[in-house]
């Protein structure tokens, strides 16, 4: 199995986990030098950075241009081009957009999945903009999710690996929260039914549960470890997979 992690760009890189891909992000309001500058320095420790391109947070073609040649004149040979934040600071609004200039020409290219829909925008349009966007995907990076039947669903459907989103070793509750905030429904509904038991709730969830569940699908699995990176380093050294 391989996994990939992601961290902002003030993330202190001596506390990663020996994992080769690694993901840089780009929040809303965030400054895209930044995320260049951690991509360098990753690729300067032995790291493949893997820098987010959020269409919605860029401002203008020489803003973007800039911000991928940047990281390509560091060496920097992936890319994941998402949607990013709800609204758009410029003149782009979607993630076909930035794939369409040919800027990232000769770059390994990972685009979003939402097995489980997406608050902002509808199920129609989700599949519409996925047709749209797989002609220039090497692969697709899922949102995290919980129901391992709706990954299986979901990989089923697709031409290209896909690295299924999963969160590190959490309690119930933080999961619960981190659900309700990017509106995953589904999850919610998961974990409700799973994990009824004040215990259960009190309690670390063990990310193998799931991976179990959808391994024979794929060997890709990507961590959102939302501010628990020490508590994910032990949990991928415990398991033998660093």
């Amino acid at each position: 199995m391989n996994f990939s992690l992601e961290i902002g760009p003030k993330t202190d890189l001596d506390t990663l986990p020996a994992l080769k891909d690694v993901y840089v992000t780009m929040l809303p309001g965030g400054d895209y030098k930044e995320t260049s500058a951690q991509a360098a320095n990753l690729v300067k420790k032995g790291f493949n950075p893997i820098p987010h391109f959020p269409a919605r947070s860029i401002e203008n073609d020489e803003q973007l241009k800039d911000f991928v040649n940047r990281c390509k004149n560091e060496g920097v040979k992936q890319a994941l081009v998402i949607g990013g934040s709800r609204d758009p600071i410029g003149k782009f609004d979607s993630s076909i957009q930035l794939l369409e200039t040919g800027y990232f020409e000769k770059m390994k290219i990972g685009i979003a999945g939402h097995p489980e829909g997406s608050p902002d925008i509808s199920d129609s349009k989700l599949e519409e903009a996925m047709k749209d966007k797989k002609p220039y995907a090497d692969y697709i990076v899922t949102q995290w999710l919980l129901d391992p039947q709706l990954i299986v669903d979901f990989i089923s459907k697709q031409t290209v690996p896909v690295h299924v989103g999963i969160t590190g070793p959490l309690k119930i509750t933080s999961l619960i929260k981190f659900a309700n905030i990017v509106g995953a429904k589904n999850s919610i509904n998961f974990l409700k039914s799973n994990f009824s038991k004040a215990l259960d709730l009190l309690k670390p969830k063990d990310p193998n549960d799931l991976i179990g569940k959808v391994k024979s699908h794929t060997d890709f699995f990507h961590i959102y470890t939302f501010g628990g990176l020490k508590e994910t380093n032990k949990w991928l050294m415990e398991n033998k997979y660093v």
